[in-house]
């Protein structure tokens, strides 16, 4: 397919700043920042179809994952079934409302908004492909494309497949674990739900359906240091400075935000200073309380992991320590590091930039995966409920430790890594691979 007609398109990396040409992208070439490789945008093979095809198939395994028998659990003749619904049930029932809508939110609500609207844009994209669209896109669908760009970073239903997994493995040896037809459908939509978020690429997809603006005075090699443009976070789209405070994007009418190292780590560090003080109890209090032939147990994350381990159970063990205890501390330390040094970003060359910026994405990346615990609780506090045979039920802890991964999460969200940057350069046009 090709692109819009626009003889030259302008994108600045919203890593580094920096503004080039975007050049023509032919299937399966991505076009990558020249100074910091942080990919701009990518042309799939078939661009109009399989995201299509993909998201159909997605609903339509959402839709039998939630239909049918998920697991059931069953000692001495009493048996508990549950579906994929329920875990969000019992945790509401023992008064964790939060927790029940962050795993609604995250597992089902969100990623099925998600994949609607990918499905409705770029059908839109296909139609403006074949009998064009009239001048100027209308606000409603702009803001249905702003509101899916925000929910990429909370689908969480891999991470909650690999915590039922280790649910299954935790409790295999206390009774018989049996396997309904929604697990296996839920097993298919993940797979289907990871290839479908990586099949969109925003920058192009916004390209189909509302054109870039050309911005006079602005060229290749320069940067937010420049002041002379600011950059949309949401369309890429080059804006004007704005004469004001709250101004708003010309082309999706997003929220701008003008480069403010100051404000930005201010946010950054309040949001970080909070997780840590969440990551407290999170790890004093119980996280779970197992009740067996009437006696109660509170089991605290450290505790619960040295039990595995006790059990000859290591991989599960190590799994849990890395997701529960190692990553939350590591993104809390290596954010901390980052955010100290981005006040004195003025001495680092390009590679020292460079590398910071690499740990930035790392610490992005794996943050989300320390909801691993967080639905392990989920799933066992909805599996097991044979009264006072044997029962689990959420502790204190369950919900601190939840505001430690949204609030490190948030923190590395609203930071911005061009802080790393203190001078734009001259370099080669951006070309396709």
């Amino acid at each position: 397919m090709s692109e819009p007609a626009v003889s030259q398109i302008y994108i600045a990396c919203e890593e580094c700043g920096l503004v080039t040409e975007l050049p023509p992208l032919g299937d399966g070439q991505k076009a990558s920042c020249p100074r910091c490789g942080h990919t701009l945008a990518k042309h799939i093979s078939l661009p109009l179809k399989r995201p299509l095809s993909y998201g159909i198939a997605c609903l339509i395994m959402l839709v039998l994952s939630i239909s049918f028998p998920f697991m059931s659990f069953s000692v001495q003749g009493i048996r508990q079934e549950i579906t994929l619904l329920n875990a969000a049930e019992m945790l509401n029932n023992f008064e964790n409302s939060l927790l029940a809508v962050l795993l609604l939110l995250t597992v089902v609500i969100l990623p099925a908004l998600y994949i609607s609207l990918v499905l409705y844009l770029y059908w839109l994209a296909r139609q403006r492909q074949r009998a064009g669209m009239p001048e100027g896109e209308s606000l409603h669908n702009k803001r249905l494309f702003r509101t899916m760009c925000r929910m990429e970073p909370w689908l969480m239903v891999d991470v909650f497949l690999i915590g039922v997994l280790v649910s299954l493995i935790k409790i295999a040896s206390m009774a018989d674990i049996g396997l309904g037809m929604s697990f296996w459908a839920f097993c298919i939509y993940t797979m289907l739900v990871v290839k479908c978020v990586s099949m969109v690429d925003r920058t192009w997809l916004w390209l189909q359906i509302v054109p870039m603006h050309p911005l006079e005075g602005v060229m290749p090699g320069d940067s937010h240091h420049s002041v002379n443009h600011v950059s949309c976070h949401t369309c890429a789209q080059l804006n004007p400075l704005p004469e004001k405070d709250h101004a708003f994007c010309v082309r999706c009418g997003g929220l701008l935000h003008p480069f403010s190292p100051q404000q930005s780590l201010q946010r950054s560090w309040a949001l970080l200073i909070a997780s840590a003080i969440f990551f407290i109890p999170a790890n004093l209090y119980p996280m779970m309380y197992t009740v067996s032939l009437g006696r109660s147990e509170g089991s605290t994350i450290i505790g619960g992991i040295v039990l595995l381990w006790q059990l000859g159970s290591y991989p599960i063990a190590a799994v849990i320590f890395l997701a529960s205890v190692v990553i939350p501390l590591a993104k809390i330390f290596a954010l901390g590091w980052l955010y100290t040094n981005a006040r004195r970003s003025g001495d680092i060359d390009s590679r020292q930039a460079i590398q910071r910026l690499r740990l930035y994405r790392m610490t992005e990346l794996i943050g989300r995966w320390s909801m691993i615990d967080i639905f392990v609780v989920a799933i066992l506090v909805a599996l097991v409920q044979l009264q006072n045979l044997m029962a689990i039920y959420p502790g204190p802890a369950a919900l601190s430790f939840a505001c430690v991964v949204v609030l490190t999460m948030i923190s590395a969200m609203v930071f911005d890594p061009r802080v790393f940057w203190t001078e734009s350069e001259s370099l080669p046009r951006t070309e396709a691979t």
